[in-house]
């Protein structure tokens, strides 16, 4: 079957997905009410498989959960955790179960989470986990047995337009894509002249690119992420607008800059849509969809 998300993107609208993350624990109220808030205002919702190298609830539980409330899921999996027996087998369980969307992720390294001493398995990389959905559609496995009921699965990956030298991430966005992917969702994009050239070169492709956005909640928060998020630079003239902010305010201005930026995005066509990270409040997603004039 052919999931909402997959239609959406097949329609040419301007497609808006955000992320909910799991929490570390089995109190899934908050989660749950993440899930009703945007079920209805966005296209899809992310679920984070283990985000930062961070043990929390699975994505594969997170997306059932969405599911289950109404909305749709995009299984986050990342091959930092499993090798692909694993993999296939969560694939096998997420489509019985109706969870047609993936985003295929190498996966953070241990050394940025909460179990330092844990091994990485890295069987897979996301190329190849997109090309191993690929397989089992056709009624197979990785070690060519056929499969009794194969899978259909909608199958994204990211890239990370901002990373300097950008080449490494041409040649990877390019074995996506011919690995299968229909999708791609971007790390942060801040500066828009520097993205617009991606997407010079991306359009030539035949794929779908959602510009990822992550709200900024602080200038300190902004000059975090220029020392520390590899791929990521934010503009020192939004440095500087949210510094400017009032004391209490730079949430509200960081949500004022997110609009914008998915305000300029849509009108200028400069992609198909948007990815919103509220990271942590992902409460005001209608805020920042109310702002962008979604």
């Amino acid at each position: 079957m052919t999931s909402a998300f997959k239609k959406a993107l097949d329609s040419g609208k301007f497609i808006v997905t955000s992320e909910v993350a799991p929490l570390k624990g089995t109190n899934t109220e908050k989660f749950i009410h993440h899930v009703e808030l945007l079920k209805d205002k966005v296209d899809a919702m992310n679920v984070t498989d283990h985000q930062s190298s961070v043990m929390r609830y699975p994505s594969l539980g997170g997306a059932l959960l969405v599911k289950e409330h109404g909305g749709e899921p995009i299984l986050q999996m990342t091959c930092r955790d499993r090798n692909r027996l694993a993999l296939q087998a969560d694939l096998l369980f997420a489509h019985s179960r109706g969870i047609n969307n993936v985003l295929c992720l190498t996966g953070d390294s241990v050394m940025l989470g909460d179990h330092k001493e844990a091994k990485g398995v890295f069987d897979l990389d996301s190329s190849q986990l997109v090309r191993t959905i690929r397989i089992m559609e056709r009624g197979k496995d990785l070690a060519g047995n056929d499969l009794d009921g194969d899978i259909k699965m909608c199958a994204g990956a990211i890239v990370t337009p901002e990373a300097d030298p950008i080449e490494p991430q041409l040649i990877k966005f390019e074995k996506k894509i011919e690995a299968g992917a229909e999708f791609i969702q971007t790390q942060a994009v801040y500066d828009m002249d520097n993205f617009k050239s991606f997407m010079e070169y991306a359009r030539q492709f035949d794929v779908k690119i959602l510009a990822g956005i992550i709200l900024l909640t602080s200038a300190g928060m902004a000059r975090f992420m220029n020392k520390n998020v590899a791929g990521v630079t934010v503009p020192q003239a939004l440095i500087d607008e949210m510094a400017s902010a009032p004391k209490g305010g730079a949430l509200k201005k960081g949500i004022e800059i997110t609009g914008r930026m998915i305000r300029q995005i849509k009108e200028e066509k400069i992609c198909d849509g948007v990815h919103i990270m509220a990271i942590g409040k992902e409460e005001v997603v209608p805020d920042i969809m109310a702002a962008a004039g979604l």
